[in-house]
């Protein structure tokens, strides 16, 4: 059974209507999907980069002949495969054949079960050949989420989706998180995957605008988002006329944070009204003590971009310095393991403002738990049990080590 996503068109070339019937037929039973044509003229239009198939041609054919084809199918894309038959029997031919792209060469009349096998290994490069052109478009401009948030943990995964989730929900959004966790980076994202993709994106600090500087940012950010970080600090008249300017629309707000807004809200310090409107939409940064399974990768990247920007050659990056990373708290954050990179880079490494060198292996490596369990707790959702089980370990171990770092599965579950 093949997969509905799977290549299956075959465009057969073949001037002889009898043969050119007989090959659709003997294809549609093995499930595929011929689509005859009977020169190279009908087949020319339907070859090009995007085609999803594979082309079966016959090589002797009134003027133009099959060789004229495989040199315009390579010409238009050199990674369709191109399979040709011929009656002659002429080794010659096979081999010209081959050294012009030929994907396969094969004799007039030949066994089905060798049609098919060269069809299926023609279908499946294609396939493959698609896939790698999408995902790497996609890398490139497509998927921001992929691009731009690192990380191979669950909850970097968890992020990246529900980054997607908030672009497509088309709501104004509230993104929130410790303090250098990426909160801009996460709301750039969500711009550059929604359908304001292509307007501008319009970055301001909350506590710096007054009703005038509101106005000029939301003028700059129609047809796009308007990003205001540190939203909680914006004052209150500024937060009327906000409600007022998203109300009339044509624009998109991304609010960031790293303070509990409900508490502001109960304060009086922001109003109701703009809280409840933006917190339909929440996408909540992890930081990386909860997550520092990714540390290894993040660092990389960072290293990569910091080399790159410094035009230094990149130092070898050992273990154990991973390790010491890994055991560090990282209060800053992706904005403290980024400085720390182009240290690093620097050949400054020596300089972090970290207590992890003055400890021994043994405190290094009761950190690297304690952040092993929080993590799996994360990804539990608190649930202690459900941890315990990721982590292979029995459940009273598991207790015990809770109670010997101080960590408090009620502390981890998800926010409503």
């Amino acid at each position: 059974m093949t997969n509905a996503a799977d290549i299956r068109r075959v465009l057969v070339v073949d001037d002889d209507a009898a043969v050119r019937d007989a090959l659709a037929q003997t294809l549609e039973l093995a499930d595929l999907d011929p689509f005859p044509v009977s020169s190279f003229i009908e087949a020319k239009d339907h070859i090009g980069a995007d085609f999803a198939g594979v082309v079966l041609s016959d090589i002797r054919m009134p003027g133009r002949d099959g060789f004229h084809l495989l040199q315009h199918t390579q010409a238009t894309d050199a990674e369709l495969p191109v399979i040709l038959l011929t009656g002659e029997g002429d080794i010659p031919m096979a081999v010209q054949a081959m050294r012009q792209g030929a994907f396969g060469f094969l004799e007039k009349p030949c066994a089905t079960t060798d049609l098919l096998a060269a069809l299926e290994r023609a279908l499946k490069t294609r396939q493959m050949v698609l896939d790698n052109r999408r995902m790497k478009a996609q890398l490139e401009t497509g998927d921001a989420a992929a691009r731009m948030l690192y990380g191979q943990s669950d909850l970097a995964e968890a992020l990246r989706n529900r980054a997607r989730l908030a672009a497509r929900a088309g709501t104004d959004v509230l993104v929130t998180g410790a303090p250098g966790s990426g909160i801009y980076k996460v709301a750039e994202v969500i711009h550059l995957t929604s359908a304001q993709a292509k307007g501008p994106f319009v970055k301001r600090a909350a506590p710096t605008l007054d009703r005038a500087g509101l106005a000029d940012a939301v003028a700059a950010a129609q047809g796009g988002t308007l990003f205001l970080d540190d939203l909680g600090g914006l004052a209150l008249d500024v937060q009327s006329a906000l409600i007022e300017a998203l109300e009339e629309g044509g624009l998109r707000l991304i609010g960031g944070t790293i303070q509990d807004l409900s508490a502001a809200v109960a304060s009086g310090d922001l109003l109701a009204e703009l809280y409840y409107r933006i917190e339909v939409m929440k996408v909540r940064v992890p930081s990386l003590k909860e997550r520092p399974d990714d540390i290894p990768v993040l660092f990389r990247q960072y290293v990569a971009q910091a080399a790159e920007q410094s035009g230094l050659q990149s130092p070898e990056i050992t273990s154990d310095l991973l390790a010491d990373l890994m055991a560090r708290d990282w209060p800053g954050n992706a904005r403290a393991l980024m400085s720390a990179a182009m240290r690093f880079v620097l050949g400054e490494e020596g300089e972090e403002a970290d207590d992890s060198a003055d400890l021994g292996l043994a405190e290094q490596m009761a950190r690297v738990e304690r952040s092993l369990l929080i993590a799996a707790l994360r990804r539990a959702e608190g649930r202690a049990s459900a941890a315990a089980k990721a982590l292979k370990l029995p459940r009273k171990t598991f207790y015990d080590k809770l109670a010997r770092y101080g960590v408090k599965p009620e502390h981890y579950r998800e926010e409503g």
